[in-house]
């Protein structure tokens, strides 16, 4: 089928829906963008490693059995502000009170059709300037309908933890979520994800870090063996603002998790990382753009994936250094780890710097189990089971170690450990 037919299959299976005009103007010049230049396709640069062919087809995603792990959160025992969606859906009567200290919380919705809120100036404007760098036109897609998700401002340092609770209970679902969020001069927030969206998702987060603002994203996505999810994170970061997102990834047919950072103040931070786990069946892509456009700013790229029975991981990461953005420190590092020789693990490193007073570096390796650390183990009387899982562990640990709570780095530890336990009887 061409491009054009694929394209228009997709967007004439959604409808916009009625809102104030300021967000139907954002949503028309989204689907205006998806119309100019087509939903992907794998001749794509950037999906040349992935095929976008699910994301764009309007039939019901595969039957998609519901793991029984998903009925508890993973920061189930976490003091939180918890905000549940099932099925993509927003559930206010399981969910916490949306009016906290020092946080405003919106469904998307009623915040689009309040011709002043706060959100005019972002909803659909970061992602709309990324889209100049490079064509996203599924997240246009998400834009363009997403009818489901939250405006989140933050005006405040909020104490708990803001946990966006996805619980996925039928078995043929498809989700649009879209959130944006504001972090305001001086604040500083916790936002957790956790479980699998539906069968098939498009989520999208939009990020706007003011000025000494801070935020830290923890993500953990469901364990669903056919659950399909590309999610897009999109972020401005404002002078001395600071960005940690770390996502965990456990099985799952297919994940493309993106990440675009527009580095615009002077001295910001932004972190990324993932740990990400697959079995058989498994394809993930990891696809990251940061952009340095200010002088004395630091970035880290840190992913680790470990993969069995013909699994696939993808990286594509880029560091673009503009002119003028001196003293830049830019970090990139992607690692495979193979647990058979069936796997594979595909990577493209980028970088692109317009300014000469910068350290920038970036490193990529796949390869097994280090023969010689298992001997040394084993032969101190620990177990070939139990060594592997603890050379496996400490592969991901330098990703782990992108988090800054030692309380949820324990957390993720622990799921990890019950996902080699599971594989080790599967």
């Amino acid at each position: 089928m061409a491009k054009d037919d694929v394209t228009n299959n997709k967007i004439t299976s959604f409808a916009l829906p009625e809102e104030s005009n300021w967000a139907l103007d954002v949503r028309s010049k989204a689907l205006e963008w998806i119309d100019q230049n087509g939903l992907p396709n794998g001749r794509e640069e950037y999906w040349k490693y992935t095929n976008p062919n699910s994301f764009n087809s309007t039939r019901k995603p595969v039957k998609n059995e519901i793991d029984p792990s998903d009925t508890k959160p993973i920061f189930n025992d976490i003091d939180c502000i918890k905000l549940v969606f099932i099925d993509g859906l927003l559930n206010i009567d399981q969910s916490d009170g949306l009016i906290n200290a020092g946080l405003e919380i919106e469904p998307i919705t009623e915040a689009n059709g309040n011709e002043n809120h706060w959100s005019k100036h972002c909803f659909g404007a970061i992602e709309e300037a990324s889209q100049k760098v490079v064509s996203k036109t599924l997240a246009s897609l998400n834009t363009a309908f997403a009818v489901q998700g939250l405006t989140i401002r933050i005006t405040d340092k909020v104490s708990k933890p803001i946990s966006i609770v996805y619980y996925h209970t039928d078995e043929i679902s498809e989700a649009l979520i879209h959130h944006v969020v504001k972090i305001e001069k001086n604040a500083e927030a916790t936002i957790l994800e956790s479980g699998g969206i539906s069968s098939r998702s498009n989520c999208v987060m939009e990020l706007l870090l003011e000025e000494n603002a801070t935020l830290n994203h923890i993500r953990v996505q469901g364990r669903s063996h056919e659950r399909e999810a590309i999610t897009y994170i999109f972020s401005d970061l404002e002078r001395c603002s600071s960005l940690r997102s770390f996502t965990l990834t456990v099985n799952g047919k297919l994940t493309r998790n993106e990440y675009i950072v527009n580095i615009k103040g002077e001295d910001a931070k932004a972190h990324v990382g993932g740990a990400i786990v697959g079995d058989k069946g498994f394809a993930h892509d990891d696809t990251v753009f940061i952009t340095h456009g200010a002088p004395n700013c630091e970035s880290r790229q840190v992913f680790k994936k470990v993969l069995k029975n013909g699994a696939k991981g993808v990286f594509q990461g880029k560091i673009l250094v503009k002119e003028g953005a001196q003293k830049t420190n830019g970090y990139q590092i992607s690692q495979g780890l193979m647990l058979d020789d069936d796997s594979n693990f595909l990577a493209k490193p980028e970088l692109e710097i317009y300014a000469d007073d910068v350290i920038c570096s970036h490193g990529s390796t796949c390869g097994e189990i280090d023969p010689t650390a298992l001997f040394y183990l084993t032969s101190r009387g620990i177990s070939k089971t139990e060594a592997q899982d603890m050379l496996v562990l400490a592969f991901l640990n330098e990703a782990i170690d992108e988090i800054i709570s030692e309380e949820i780095k324990l957390i993720i530890s622990k799921r990890l450990t019950d996902w080699m336990v599971k594989r080790h009887t599967s």
